[in-house]
């Protein structure tokens, strides 16, 4: 089994453990977290654009001129898409952009990136992460000592000072394990996690919660 240090909020390790290699041992596959980060991407698209057609467009009903004689182009509505104040020819139409994907193939893409992050050392697990008070000064010093430019802070209960510290800093993002998702985690270069959150997440991922 693969093995993960263990450090605290100074950086100082402060122990290891063993985590599941059909979670954290997975080889890369990038077909794979594409096809899944493209459909929860698409999922996020209300699809509620909508143009009106000739159909749609009210008015229309006289031909605008006689067939022949005038020496312009025959015309049957003043409603035609090239006409002023006319229809939109082929224009967007309110469409469901959703996409299946079911939940083991999102379980095994969420694998795969905390594979790769462990493999390039961009994922580190924290005893814990508490915060004295609530400032943001205070988290970007943990931020800083754990050498943390850009990442996703993952925890496994609600702490306040923690969550409203990270809150309007940026390159970071605080959220529970359960809050955790693919766009955040290939969003930021580290993945900041808990041990006890890393428990939780081997739960879900396992199939046990």
């Amino acid at each position: 089994m693969a093995e993960v240090k263990i450090v605290d909020q100074n950086n100082k390790k402060v122990g290891s453990r063993e985590v599941s290699d059909a979670i954290f041992g997975l080889e890369t596959d990038a077909g794979l977290v594409h096809r899944v980060y493209n459909a929860l991407a698409r999922t996020q698209r209300v699809g509620t654009h909508s143009t009106k057609t000739v159909a749609d467009v009210s008015g229309g009903g006289k031909k605008p001129f006689k067939q022949k004689g005038t020496g312009r182009a025959r015309q049957g509505t003043t409603r035609a898409a090239q006409m002023r104040h006319g229809g939109v020819a082929h224009g967007p139409q309110p469409h469901d952009y959703n996409t299946r994907i079911n939940k083991k193939e999102r379980r095994r893409a969420v694998a795969v990136v905390l594979s790769d992050a462990l493999r390039e050392g961009r994922l580190i697990v924290v005893k814990k992460l508490a915060l004295k008070e609530t400032k943001t000064k205070a988290f970007l010093a943990v931020r800083d000592k754990l050498k943390v430019t850009s990442g996703l802070f993952v925890l496994a209960e609600n702490n306040d000072a923690v969550e409203l510290s990270g809150r309007n800093v940026p390159l970071s993002k605080v959220v529970l394990d359960g809050q955790m998702n693919l766009h955040d985690m290939l969003k930021f270069d580290h993945l900041v996690v808990t041990e006890d959150a890393l428990t939780n997440i081997e739960k879900r991922l396992g199939g046990e919660g």
